[in-house]
Order: structure tokens, then sequence, then C-alpha cells
């Protein structure tokens, strides 16, 4: 049987992993400034997520939402500690699609309604309601097109508020920062409005922290960085579980769970929650909210002087780079000549870094130096 070819691959084969480092099958050596798609938050094999989950796969690895699990209420009250939100209540899955997929079923239940607004750049997806409020067309099937999902204008609220008006739309979804578009930062004043128009027309607001949780950008959440943004749900994953497959919701107060309003047989299980619960911990005993932001305002200002860069956008270890050529070659010579990792993303101009929280500036320096050599030749054709 071969693999279904979905997936354009670097061909580099990685055999082993530590912190921000990892090696190939031949022992070379490489930086990962792109985390697997923002995934590795507490850097590779850390030996604290790693006892964690070793020590639970020696008493249970798995049992399903029909027992007691007491480690999920342990994750629970830790993650809701960490993240500034004692007060909401947790449901957990095992992917940001699902993730984002039971935010907008719970918006649709508490509303009545079926309509969703999105944005332009929007990634929140590959699932039937999750791409269907994703701005790409090449990835919707017929099947999973609506009509009364709406992908409006980014920073538009005047469009909003015209959609908001049909008094049809359940919820409005926005990414706390735009990962795939090329680390697109909302404005505080479009979250606000954005929150401002969602309570007075009584829909739900949905903040999408799948790539921008987890003190990626220095705060727990992206949309922390905004005053005054209280959402009715927060979804998750990516960092959440540091690359074991974990997923989940942050529910308001204003909710009411009732048996069987969602459901899943994988999330919560043992092993996700041991590795959820070590993240946490990680995150708040090494203080990487403080190192992701410090080390993120360093690197900005350092990018600012590099000739060949048009433009930068991003906060904390979230950083997305325009440069005067297509980002591909480039991203091609870091890895073969200088052994480093970085992302794509929809703009061919644009390199995308999502780096482990505990990445030292040592490695950050050596992405600078590279970026500097190469882009002080004439691009390629």
């Amino acid at each position: 049987m071969k693999l279904f070819d979905v997936y354009p691959l670097i061909p580099v084969t990685i055999a082993k992993a530590d912190g921000a480092k990892l090696w190939d099958e031949n022992g070379q050596e490489y930086i990962d400034l792109y985390g697997g798609h923002a995934v590795i938050s507490i850097g590779h094999t850390h030996p604290h997520y790693v006892r964690r989950i070793k020590d639970q796969l020696d008493q249970i690895a798995f049992y399903s939402n029909s027992v007691q699990i007491p480690i999920q209420k342990q994750y629970a009250e830790k993650l809701g500690e960490l993240s500034g939100y004692p007060d909401y209540e947790l449901f957990l899955c095992n992917s940001g699609a699902e993730a984002n997929e039971n935010a907008i079923k719970l918006a649709s239940f508490a509303t009545g309604k079926s309509g969703f607004i999105a944005f332009s750049g929007s990634f929140h997806g590959r699932t039937s309601g999750a791409v269907a409020l994703t701005d790409n067309p090449k990835i919707v099937a017929p099947c999973n097109a609506r009509e009364d999902f709406h992908i409006l204008p980014w920073e538009d609220l005047e469009a909003v508020e015209e959609a908001l008006k049909s008094n049809e739309i359940a919820g409005i979804i926005i990414e706390g920062i735009q990962g795939v578009n090329g680390i697109q930062v909302p404005s505080a004043e479009f979250l606000q409005g954005l929150a401002s128009l969602a309570k007075k027309y009584e829909a739900k607001l949905i903040l999408d922290e799948v790539q921008s949780g987890f003190g990626r950008t220095g705060k727990f959440f992206a949309h922390q960085l905004v005053d005054g943004i209280g959402p009715d749900i927060i979804s998750m994953a990516k960092g959440m579980g540091n690359g074991f497959p974990i997923g989940g919701i942050l529910i308001s107060p204003a909710f009411k769970a009732s048996y069987g309003l969602l459901g899943t047989t994988f999330g919560g299980n043992h092993l996700a929650c041991a590795a959820g619960l070590a993240v946490v911990e990680v995150i708040e005993k090494e203080n990487l909210l403080e190192n992701a932001s410090e080390l993120g305002e360093k690197l900005l200002e350092e990018l600012k002087g590099i000739a060949g860069i048009t433009a930068i956008r991003g906060t904390g270890l979230m950083i997305g780079i325009d440069l005067d050529r297509e980002a591909g070659p480039v991203r091609s010579e870091l890895v073969k000549k200088y052994h480093m990792f970085t992302g794509s993303a929809a703009g061919k101009n644009t390199i995308r870094l999502l780096p482990p929280l505990n990445i030292e500036w040592n490695q950050l320096n050596s992405f600078i130096s590279a970026l500097k050599e190469i882009l002080s030749q004439s691009p390629t054709s």
C-alpha cells in the first residue's frame, strides 16, 4: 500500500530532536524555527514532558469518556489558572479542526441560528464546518459549501454589522493572529468592534487560538494582547500538546452543558491530558511567556535592518517576514546550506517563524545571519 500523496515534503528525514534542535538520519543537525506548524511549544522531547507521558503510559493510556478520568480535572484547573480563564469550562477533543467544529456547533445550539462570519485570509481547518469558514476555495469541496457562511473583508466592521442585521448569524470566528495567511495581526479596534457587535446582535464570538495560543505571542492567548476581549468560546490545539494530538475549547459561563450535547471517543484521554498538563507546567515553571515576548521583540528589531525584507509582522515568537523575492528558494537554501527549518504561508514571498518557545537567542541569531547572507545575493529565477 502507498500513502495518499497530498503533502509536498522537505527531502529530510528527522530521526531525533531536542529543544529546538533536530538531527536527520545521517546525524546532520538542524535548527527548528517552525515547530511542525507551531505545534512544538516547550521544545522537542522536553524531559518533563517525556516523563509525564511515560509515567502515565505505565498506568493506563486510554479509556473513553464513560468513566471518571481525574487527570482531566487536574488539567482543566491548571489550564484555567495559567490562561486567565478560571471561570470557563473545558471540552477536550483531538485537533484544531475538531475544536472549531465543536465551537461552531455550540454557538449554533445556543443561538438557534445557522449562519457564521469569518474573514478573508482565514484558516480554521479542513473538516466540514471549519473548512467552509476557511478562505481557500481549493480545499472546499462542493459538499462543504454553505450559503449562510460568510467570509467578509478583513478589518471591515461595516460589512460585519450588515451581515449581522439579517438576524441569522450564530457566531463570528476569527484567529487571534492569522497564521496561514502570513501572520496578520488584527487591530485592537477590529477585535473590540467585533466583540461589541457580537454582543449587540446576540451572536457568539469565537477566538480561534489554535496556532496563536499557548504562549506563542508572549500572552497565553493572542487576543489577550487587546484589552476588553471576553470571547464566548476559545478554540485550541497545536502547542497545547507539544506534538501529542490534543485540542479543546474553553467555554464561557453563559453556556449550559447537558449530556450528549458534545462528545468524542478519544478526546481527553489519559495520555493526552498527561501531555497537556506537562506543557502548561513547563510554560509556567520556565517562564516561557516572558521568553517568547523578550526574544520576539529582539528578533523583530534585528530583522528590521536586513536588506531584502519588505515587511515584518507579528509578536512574540509568531512572526511573518515578507521578502523582495519568492520565499520558496530562500527556505530551500536555509534547509540545504544552513540547516534551518522555516515555514511557508499563503503569500509566496512570506516566511513564517514559529519556533519552540524555549529556543535560545544564539539559534535565532544564526537564522538572522543566514537570512542576511541569502538576501544579499540576487534572487534566483
